[in-house]
């Protein structure tokens, strides 16, 4: 068993603060009827004086509330399996019934007579409960906006948290966070709650501003900035390094575009970065004129905090200070790979829980990005897909979901929803089957969710729930309870889980012993082995690695795949990493899915059977840790699928070589450069790399399969 973890003063002193708040007492009031001074109720409650027990009765005994009372037997629980949750989580009482049924667990465990197979399982049960518990445990969640560049995330979010200062005279709020047409924000915005008002910035490394750069210098040697007659424009690009990018570069290294009008009155414009490009010789030449311009030696600034001096509002502050960091305009700070906002209030008003809410880097033709979708594989993430209202769901949010899917991620309906972003008006103009109007915004949105509700249903994710927001009309607060609510969806899956696995290892504790439940064990035992016999081999199957990423290559921008090639498949729009694991895990998925669902079909057979009741704890444990071992499987998987054709693709220069000529030679660059992939992928070597992968999901299928079974074996 782990060590005891005791209270510390500081945290005892702060939760019994807010017990006495709580009960309507302020300090002194409490301080008279213990006869203390308040300066001694004050250092109790800072934790900088430490109370003896009967001190602490004598405080709570005061208080005499039932919250107080309960805090007297809190402080006494000795927490051995699961780490001691603090003293304001508000399920101490499940989680504490997890730890003393864990407790008897250990216990059982640890007698010298108990059968092999047994110990197994109570080590199951003891497991499973401690990651269960830890899920319940932590207490930070993310909210993560999702969606087309110019859908509305930023606005939508500033509306959300109030981050919004009064516009002109007439004229809607402005939010914080700067929003426009598209192509506005540099990188990913989070927003947490802090000490203050403030900026903190993770840079981008030296070598990722450096390849920005060469993208930069590249497309003004090339014209193709703005637009020039290269054929890889033709193929769908209407511009090579990112609108952001360029920007913020430009504004870092003083290369401004000026408007003069001369003598006839006619607008001149003047590029003073294609001015620059015109006295150097080559792109090195420009590449490195340009980073002396920025002086990335100076922007060694990480964070800027609210100072009342400045003259401004908080909110005004915060958003002059997220422009020009974000536009690459502030003298200290460089080209940011994330930014965040702090702000003193809760986001979502709750204080129970620690809320960060992520506004992702715009969808621009490419929504496979690996920034994206792990939050929709993250147990304690909200994501928020967002679309227009005309056009919801959006592709964007149906291919993400599809993708999550296909990789098998079994939490998308509490994890996962749809806000649609209406316009003003646009609910007003749908129509019902008869072709009637609706006379009011609720009664578009309505039949509108009912669409969304159809269109998800070839993916099985029809009851995924839809949210509506106007941005410029609609009151935040229904909005902002809805996200609330699916946040607390989330925890009580996991109160639900933990539950359920408490009330099976009870129900094991209980019944060990008797002689006919052992029979009835022993007769399900024999079921679920055989299912287990007969399921080894993996599903046949025409699918490759390299899928995902041939099928991003042939949609993704001539730019991306450039940047991508320049820079050796890492590149966050087109990531060669990330496909090769999503690859590897649909492979997964696809070989083991249908053999995973019959066992769960199994399983709830059985449970649902008369004659195995007594078994159903068993029943129930070898199907939670098959899938748990399979889940584990699937992650393994990706990471080989990641690492093993990473590194080989890392060490085969001439791959890349033959990409990066491709670059300038005319129509068909996409194609050229997708044909140079599938032959990388078909070479034997690679052929080899893919039978290793295969083996690996075999041989992690027999010890899922192994884990399993060995709850089953009887050892007498």
């Amino acid at each position: 068993m782990d060590e005891v973890d005791v209270v510390n003063d500081v945290e005892l002193g702060r939760y019994l603060m807010q017990v006495r708040e709580r009960a309507g007492l302020k300090q002194a009031e409490l301080a008279r009827k213990v006869t203390w001074s308040p300066a001694v109720l004050s250092r109790v409650e800072s934790g900088d004086r430490q109370l003896a027990p009967e001190e602490l009765q004598t405080i709570l005994s005061a208080i005499g509330t039932p919250e107080a009372a309960n805090l007297q037997e809190v402080i006494q629980r000795e927490w051995t399996v699961i780490p001691r949750p603090s003293l304001d989580h508000p399920d101490q009482g499940l989680l504490w019934d997890a730890e003393q049924v864990a407790k008897d667990l250990v216990v059982l465990r640890e007698q010298p007579d108990v059968r092999n197979s047994f110990e197994r399982r109570l080590s199951a049960y003891v497991t499973e409960i401690h990651q269960i518990a830890a899920l319940l445990l932590k207490r930070d969640h993310q909210v993560a906006f999702i969606g087309s560049i110019g859908i509305g995330k930023s606005t939508a979010i500033c509306r959300l948290t109030g981050l919004e200062v009064a516009g002109q005279e007439g004229a809607p709020p402005i939010p914080v966070l700067e929003a426009g047409a598209g192509g506005i924000t540099i990188c990913e915005v989070h927003l947490r709650t802090g000490p203050g008002y403030g900026l903190m910035v993770e840079p981008r490394s030296d070598e990722e501003i450096r390849a920005d750069v060469v993208d930069f210098a590249e497309y003004l040697l090339k014209g193709n900035l703005g637009g020039g007659n290269e054929s890889q424009v033709a193929e769908g690009d209407s511009q090579g390094i990112s609108k952001e990018i360029e920007r913020a570069v430009r504004n870092m290294a003083g290369l401004k575009v000026r408007r003069e009008k001369g003598g006839d009155r006619k607008t001149t414009r003047i590029d003073e970065a294609k001015e620059l490009a015109r006295q150097q010789g080559t792109i090195r030449e420009l590449v490195v004129e340009v980073l002396a311009r920025m002086e990335l030696h100076k922007r060694d600034r990480r964070d800027v905090w609210y100072d009342s001096s400045c003259g401004r509002s908080q909110l005004m502050w915060l958003k002059d200070v997220f422009e020009e960091v974000n536009n690459g305009r502030h003298p200290d700070f460089t080209l940011p790979k994330r930014i965040e906002i702090v702000v003193p209030s809760a986001l979502l008003g709750t204080t129970d829980l620690s809320i960060r809410i992520i506004d992702t880097k715009g969808i621009d033709r490419t929504a496979a990005r690996a920034d994206l979708e792990v939050y929709l594989d993250e147990p304690h993430t909200l994501a928020v897909l967002c679309s227009g209202f005309n056009n919801a769901p959006a592709a964007e949010a149906r291919l993400l979901l599809e993708r999550a899917l296909e990789t098998g991620v079994r939490s998308l309906e509490t994890n996962s929803t749809l806000l649609v972003l209406a316009r003003p008006s646009e609910a007003l103009a749908v129509k019902d089957e008869s072709g009637i109007r609706v006379e009011t915004t609720d009664e578009g949105y309505e039949l509108k969710a009912e669409q969304v509700a159809m269109a998800l249903q070839p993916l099985g994710l029809q009851n995924c729930s839809v949210v509506f927001l106007n941005a410029h009309q609609d009151d935040p607060h229904q909005f902002r309870q809805f996200l609330i609510e699916r946040i607390d969806k989330v925890r009580q899956a996991f109160r639900a889980r933990l539950h359920e696995v408490t009330k099976n290892a009870r129900a094991l504790l209980l019944n060990h012993e008797q002689e006919q439940v052992q029979e009835v064990l022993r007769h399900s035992a024999i079921m679920l082995r055989s299912w287990a016999n007969q399921n080894t081999e993996l599903r046949k199957l025409n699918a490759h690695i390299q899928d995902s990423l041939v099928a991003q290559l042939a949609n993704a921008y001539a730019s991306t795949i450039r940047a991508t090639i320049r820079r050796e498949g890492e590149w966050p729009h087109l990531n060669y990493s990330h496909h090769l694991g999503y690859g590897a895990r649909r492979i997964a998925v696809l070989s083991l899915s249908k053999t995973v669902e019959g066992f769960s079909e199994l399983c709830k057979t059985m449970v649902g059977t008369p004659e195995y009741t007594e078994a159903q704890d068993l029943i129930n444990q070898a199907e939670r840790v098959l899938l748990t071992s399979y889940e584990e499987l699937l992650r393994k998987v990706q990471l080989m699928g990641q690492t093993f054709f990473r590194d080989e693709l890392k060490v085969d220069g001439s791959f890349w070589h033959k990409c990066e000529n491709e670059w300038g030679r005319g129509t068909g660059y996409r194609g050229r450069v997708t044909e140079h992939n599938l032959d990388w992928f078909r070479a034997e070597p690679r052929q080899e790399l893919e039978s290793e992968l295969m083996m690996l999901i075999k041989r992690e299928w027999a010890q899922t399969l192994s884990r399993m079974t060995a709850l089953l074996e009887n050892d007498q």
